[in-house]
């Protein structure tokens, strides 16, 4: 769909909003849950509003890369939630857990690498994709111009900051900390069996190397010459000069140090003073309550969509099953019932009504041959 989306400023500006919109939104509710696999499941959210930024940006190279980075990282933290689950007996609630790190070691490890990769820590294979995207939203901003651009520029500018604190939040509250389990679960921990922990490992490598391994093909390449159109191409071949140079020109970046400003926001809310973030929703009730209601949207589209879905699908069996089917089979039966009443009436079992009406049959016989006879 490149060509149709180059062609128009109207298509790419609506979909790079669209994107920021979800990238920094979808971030935000990461802060506030408390089961482990709805915080990476939000994160997915964030990062898919970061893909469609990608491609509102004239970066659908970049788009495809950070899905791909994506995919390893991503799959490795929602397996680690996984092993994590499994060794607490099936509990989800990271305000349970805590000090989980000497219990599970490869888990541990795992995931952070996992985490790290996802906040776009410099050589980390979330850092190379993540950072393209973030390049191309500022080039788009200069070139095009416009509130817009501009908009999702800080968008997913900030959704770095968000992404590295809800992470480390969750890292943290799982792995560090006080043991929170109760003495029955504590007694059971132990490491997940192979069977979980070697995904772990195989997908921790790709979620180290596949960024610096793909980013030359990919972005500056010619991987997709003759399947992706660009007029505004925010990748120049001629100002890059290799991987190595590309995590050096990060470190100057503003996004890498907006994720190491999260991971210590973390660090100092959930690990220095813990008590810090129940100060700080106990002060902001409002809006706190609105982020644990999803703003809302979850609760509109099950009055809305599933209700109406619902009504409709009511309405159409009150009047296409009752009325119509129900009503079309019953009145044929009761048109029958009724036509067979009347024949009823007409076979009594009486002898005398019989020759009656075989007098009666006969009279009428006679009375037609009188009237038509000169005719038959």
């Amino acid at each position: 769909m490149s060509p149709l989306f180059e062609l128009s400023q109207t298509a790419l500006s609506f979909v790079l909003v669209i994107g920021a919109i979800t990238a920094f939104f979808m971030g935000i509710l990461g802060l506030v849950q408390n089961d482990i696999k709805r915080v990476v499941a939000y994160s997915t959210l964030s990062q898919l509003g970061y893909m469609t930024v990608a491609l509102g940006a004239s970066a659908y190279a970049a788009g495809i890369f950070h899905l791909m980075t994506h995919a390893f990282f991503k799959a490795l933290l929602f397996l680690a939630a996984g092993s994590v689950i499994i060794a607490m007996h099936h509990e989800q609630d990271m305000r349970k857990m805590g000090g989980l790190k000497k219990y599970l070691p490869i888990t541990y490890w795992t995931t952070l690498i996992g985490s790290l990769a996802l906040i776009g820590f410099p050589g980390f294979a979330g850092f190379f994709s993540k950072d393209a995207i973030i390049e191309a939203a500022h080039h788009a901003s200069e070139i095009r111009g416009g509130w817009e651009t501009t908009f999702a520029y800080y968008a997913v500018l900030l959704g770095v900051f968000i992404t590295a604190l809800y992470t480390f939040r969750m890292f943290f509250l799982t792995f560090h900390g006080k043991e929170r389990m109760d003495e029955h679960t504590r007694e059971h921990l132990h490491e997940s069996p192979w069977v979980v922990t070697l995904p772990l490992i195989l997908l921790a490598i790709p979620s180290v190397l596949i960024g610096m391994f793909t980013i030359t093909p990919l972005l500056f390449g010619h991987y997709f010459d003759g399947a992706i159109f660009v007029i505004h191409n925010p990748f120049d071949p001629e100002h890059y000069h290799g991987v190595l140079n590309f995590i050096g020109h990060g470190f100057l970046q503003a996004p890498v140090w907006l994720a190491l400003a999260g991971f210590g926001t973390a660090y100092f809310l959930y690990m220095k003073r813990p008590e810090l973030p129940g100060v700080i929703a106990d002060r902001t009730k409002l809006i706190y309550k609105i982020l644990l209601e999803k703003y809302g949207f979850d609760r509109f589209n099950d009055w809305f969509f599933a209700g109406g879905a619902r009504g409709i699908g009511s309405l159409m069996w009150r009047i296409g099953d009752v009325k119509l089917i129900d009503g079309l089979v019953n009145g044929t039966a009761k048109l029958i019932g009724w036509f067979s009443g009347i024949l009823r009436q007409l076979q009594t079992g009486y002898l005398y009504h019989y020759a009656f009406a075989m007098i009666l049959g006969l009279a009428v016989l006679l009375g037609v041959f009188v009237l038509y006879g000169s005719t038959f």
